[in-house]
């Protein structure tokens, strides 16, 4: 990974740090260099099983275009920033949860096992059911008002117990991770839910979007299945190995 740097500034510093070290010490620079690079792209692994999860319908979903469709969008992005907070309460929950643990400790690595077993479970619910979800809600009242709609999201989300458990699951992926890089997960799942909530909100009185989005959900439903099974096991394999 090092030898494959291109010459930039930034990577010239790095091969002299390499190359201009006594040879006893230049693997354990390179390790040192190529964990530095870690967080970012398991933050990219993250991220995106985060996204594609998100992707699947479920009652906030249905909630949200239910709000769309017979108040308009911006009555609706009550309900988007409700369930955007209630997010964000697991969100915060789970990593404040995971950051007194002592890392290597028994209840530290049992919660990361704990929370593999969900993501692999989840990740093959995805797979196995891939294609079957609809985008036709059942018919429900709808609070109109954008605030009435801000505490049905937020009761929605927060009384889901699926969000719990999904955010604690994957909080102990990156329990190990530094509180900046613990910020930067909880900002972009919150951002990102709000970002999506108000997305179907806005598109989701037009037919031709939504058609297209169920003729790609299925793959889209796999493709989040797969990522969160590769995210676990990753996880599992460096718990394995020490």
């Amino acid at each position: 990974m090092i030898l494959g740097l291109q010459n930039s500034p930034g990577n010239v510093k790095a091969h002299a740090i390499i190359f201009n070290t006594p040879l006893i010490h230049r693997r354990q620079t390179a390790a040192f260099l190529a964990t530095e690079a870690l967080p970012m792209e398991q933050f990219l692994i993250v991220a995106a099983a985060h996204l594609l999860a998100l992707l699947s319908p479920g009652p906030d979903f249905f909630l949200v275009a239910r709000a769309s469709a017979t108040a308009g969008w911006r009555i609706a992005s009550g309900a988007c920033l409700g369930i955007a907070l209630a997010n964000g309460v697991f969100i915060a929950t789970a990593f404040a949860g995971v950051s007194v643990l002592r890392e290597g400790s028994g209840l530290f690595i049992a919660l990361q096992l704990a929370g593999c077993t969900y993501l692999l479970y989840i990740g093959g619910l995805f797979l196995r059911h891939a294609g079957r979800s609809s985008l036709t809600g059942t018919a429900g009242s709808i609070a109109h008002g954008w605030l009435k709609n801000l505490g049905m999201g937020f009761t929605s989300g927060v009384l889901n117990p699926k969000n719990a458990l999904f955010y604690a699951s994957l909080a102990s992926m990156v329990a190990a991770t530094s509180a900046g890089w613990k910020l930067a997960y909880g900002m972009w799942m919150f951002t990102i839910v709000l970002l999506w909530d108000l997305l179907v909100a806005v598109a989701i009185g037009n037919r031709q979007v939504l058609r297209r989005f169920a003729q790609a959900l299925p793959w889209l439903e796999r493709a989040s299945g797969a990522l969160l099974i590769v995210l676990a096991s990753a996880v599992l394999m460096h718990l394995a190995w020490g």
